[in-house]
């Protein structure tokens, strides 16, 4: 220019963005390489890559400019405005995939026949011979798959479809497009609930089937309940929405769920469980069970015959075996009759483990810890906590080595050879009881230790809840209840 101005170049980052997004949306959508819910739900999850492509691009803008003596491009309002769309977006996209399975059960509820149009129902069979030592797989995007036992060596599917169409006319064309496909490969039996072949459309198929209780199974499900009872042989279950319930099974049970509620039992092998969970119950299993994600509700374990592993973001347990129960259901977590070492890692919790009969190590924070050791000799026993009591119940006849301290609580101890000293807000305890041969190390702050005998439990009977007394009825009413049913 005239004057010698040059304007500030701009910044590549946003069209290179927008060329990506639109490229993407034509080569894959629009070729329907992958169906756009799905397609959705990549967005949903891996969308911060595009801030991550965006802050490459500005790097390497900056670093040729530095090198080339020139002005670093802007960005720009257009660009800015860009930025926070995206961002908008992805934070939406991302609550919606979070969010998305309740949604869609609320979309499936059968009192809801404006959405989409009206309901049509359609039903159908399929049956043929089974392999020999056969296995089955199962693919249903939406709707309930329930596999039991066949009598004999055939498989046999009973389908259940719902359509939602306009009219009739319409829902016969999705029903023939979508007719349930049964193809078999060597031993492998493939069972397509074929519900995609109608696309966008709403279909939705629940399907029965019943197969050898000796073939293994593995299911895929996109959002419908799944149930298998009665089998020989592995199973494997991946379920995006819905209740997975599996039971009387002798080999592995192996689940990936996905906003799902689980309930598992009786299994003679091991038991796997990933993924976000709603609620989850897992009981008499010979073998191994290993919970591994988020659960956002409660947890049930009980009667696992060797190790319990349970993983999430905020509790990392272990236990040897468990002969009774495990209980977790918000900040509260409650062990009964554990089996072999105890590791627990966790916080805010309130944790009470009771039956516990070897090593245990336990760390928490904002929460209460009580131990109660039930079996000789005593092991070893390593409790971190902060901001709230810990308190722990040993036989009276145990031996053990004793080294607690609290910053600003005190120490209680109700057996002799204990020293105790609670000065200037610090406890601290220690010393040999009996043998001495287990150990007790806890360590706290901003809270109490109390180390009580095993008696002291049953000293303190349990308080028994008042009685409640009915209000008297109103003036006025006479309206008398029937006899066994209680009004409230």
């Amino acid at each position: 220019m005239a004057n010698g101005y040059a304007p500030r170049p701009r910044s590549l980052a946003g069209p290179i963005v927008l060329i990506l997004v639109g490229v993407v949306f034509l080569f894959v959508h629009t070729l329907h390489v992958i169906p756009g819910e799905r397609l959705g739900e990549i967005f949903a999850r891996y969308w911060p890559l595009l801030l991550i492509f965006w802050g490459v691009v500005r790097l390497v803008e900056y670093q040729r400019a530095k090198q080339a003596g020139t002005a670093t491009p802007g960005v720009g309002a257009g660009g800015v405005l860009l930025l926070v769309f995206l961002i908008i977006v992805g934070v939406s996209a991302s609550g919606w995939y979070h969010h998305r399975n309740e949604i869609g059960n609320l979309m499936d509820q059968e009192d809801m026949p404006w959405f989409g149009g009206d309901r049509y129902s359609f039903d159908d069979q399929l049956s043929q011979e089974f392999p020999a030592n056969g296995s089955l797989r199962v693919v249903n995007d939406r709707g309930a798959v329930t596999i039991t036992t066949s009598d004999d060596k055939t498989i046999k599917v009973l389908v259940h479809k719902r359509v939602s169409a306009s009219d009739q006319d319409e829902a016969n064309k999705y029903n023939e497009q979508t007719k349930p496909q049964l193809t078999v490969v060597e031993k492998t039996v493939t069972l397509n609930a074929n519900v995609q072949a109608a696309g966008s459309h709403r279909v939705t198929s629940d399907m029965d089937v019943f197969v050898p209780r000796n073939a293994s199974v593995v299911v895929t499900s996109g959002r419908g309940d799944v149930s298998i009872n009665g089998r020989d042989a592995d199973v494997e279950i991946s379920s995006r929405s819905g209740e997975v319930t599996v039971d009387d099974v002798k080999g592995n049970a192996k689940l990936e769920v996905e906003g799902s509620s689980v309930r598992v039992s009786r299994i003679s092998g091991d038991v796997s469980v990933d993924g976000h969970v709603h609620e989850i119950s897992v009981s008499d299993v010979k073998g191994s069970a290993r919970l591994s994600g988020e659960f956002s509700e409660s947890v049930n374990l009980s009667r696992i015959g060797k190790t319990v592993s349970f993983k999430s973001s905020r509790t990392d347990l272990e236990f040897s075996s468990l002969d009774g129960s495990l209980d977790l259901d918000g900040g509260d977590l409650r062990g009964t009759t554990i089996g072999g070492s105890v590791r627990l890692l966790t916080k805010e919790k309130d944790i009470r483990l009771e039956g516990v009969a070897h090593d245990v190590r336990v760390s928490n924070s904002d929460g209460v810890v009580e131990v109660r050791v039930s079996k000789l000799p005593v092991g070893s026993i390593d409790i971190l906590n902060r901001n709230a009591d810990v308190q722990i119940y040993l036989p009276d006849q145990a031996g053990f080595r004793v080294d607690a301290r609290t910053d600003n609580g005190e120490v209680q101890s109700d057996f002799n050879g204990i020293k105790v000293s609670n000065e200037n807000d610090r406890g601290e305890a220690s010393g040999t009881v009996g043998n001495g041969v287990g150990t007790v190390k806890i360590t706290n702050s901003h809270g109490a230790i109390e180390i009580r005998k095993g008696s002291a439990m049953a000293a303190t009977p349990p308080v028994p809840p008042e009685p409640v007394i009915p209000a008297p009825p109103k003036p006025g009413k006479h309206a008398v209840p029937k006899e066994g049913v209680q009004q409230f």
